[in-house]
């Protein structure tokens, strides 16, 4: 009897191996995970986190039949970028910041494909591994630097739509002036829930569309300028209806339906540019490359 679990880890090795990273990696990130789980059902700025391991699984799973024709070569490397995503973790736990931890996760996944598989098998591998980081959210030193200027570019933006319609207007900062009411551009309408969701489906959006490296990263890019405009344009919104309804239309159900409006005008509008990016450059038969080639710029 006893030399059944023998055999069994013997034809088995790596799904031994595996059982047991994944047995430390619970032990280890086991309140890390709870925490940020915690975040994406509070935060919502990054509630899109829950669909993050799932997509990325899946772009891995994708990748499986190119997975088996590429040969096992084993990094030394891939322990030292473990035991450094380690020291990481155990800076963060000491100092109390949770964007080290977290991000050691994503240290820890890539040094274990290194040290297990090599180097072409992480390339192929990039870009699940790399998605990941999205799921983490941006330490709140880094999120006030970027939040404020968001308020007063949207506060621009808002206030020339409403000039261009003939409303008239006065901005001080990022307070827009209208005749019967002053609408302030808040910290949760700057924009970045917004931007942070839309880069995460241009993203998605951009790897679905087309195989192409340079396309995906132009679409990813363009979320940005569009994020901007489509909250631009909800603050417009907002005072447009201020402005002629009164200052309860620029509250409650409007204020919140006008979000989820313009996030689907975002994205129609990324869907566009998307399609005039594939239009202007068409992919052609010598501008195609192999499939191993276009799997590690993936």
């Amino acid at each position: 009897m006893d030399e059944l679990p023998q055999r069994v880890a013997g034809r088995n090795p790596v799904l031994w191996t595996a059982l047991l990273l994944a047995g430390s990696f619970t032990l280890l990130y086991g309140r890390v995970l709870a925490r940020l789980v915690h975040d994406w059902i509070n935060d919502g700025n990054y509630s899109h986190g829950f669909l993050i391991v799932p997509l990325s699984l899946y772009f891995a799973w994708e990748r499986r039949a190119r997975l088996r024709t590429i040969q096992r070569d084993p990094s030394a490397f891939g322990l030292v970028v473990v035991i450094g995503s380690l020291a990481v973790l155990l800076a963060g736990l000491m100092g109390a910041e949770l964007f080290l931890t977290r991000v050691s996760i994503v240290g820890i996944v890539a040094g274990s494909i290194l040290f297990l598989f090599g180097w072409r098998t992480l390339g192929l591998l990039a870009l699940p591994v790399l998605f990941l980081l999205l799921m983490i959210p941006i330490p709140a030193i880094i999120l006030n630097q970027v939040t404020f200027p968001l308020q007063l570019l949207a506060s621009q933006v808002g206030e020339a739509a409403l000039r261009g319609l003939g409303v008239p207007v006065l901005r001080e900062g990022n307070v827009i002036v209208l005749a019967n009411v002053s609408l302030e551009v808040a910290e949760a309408c700057s924009g970045i829930r917004s931007l942070i969701s839309l880069l995460t489906l241009g993203i998605v959006y951009g790897y679905f569309a087309d195989s192409r490296f340079s396309v995906r990263f132009v679409v990813a890019l363009c979320t940005i300028p569009i994020a901007i405009a489509s909250n631009g344009l909800r603050v417009a919104g907002t005072g447009i209806a201020a402005h002629y309804f009164g200052p309860r239309a620029a509250e409650g159900f409007f204020h919140t339906f006008s979000g989820w409006l313009m996030f689907v005008v975002a994205f129609c509008m990324l869907f566009v540019v998307t399609r005039l990016i594939i239009r202007v450059a068409p992919r052609s038969a010598r501008g195609v490359l192999p499939d191993s080639i276009v799997a590690v710029r993936s």
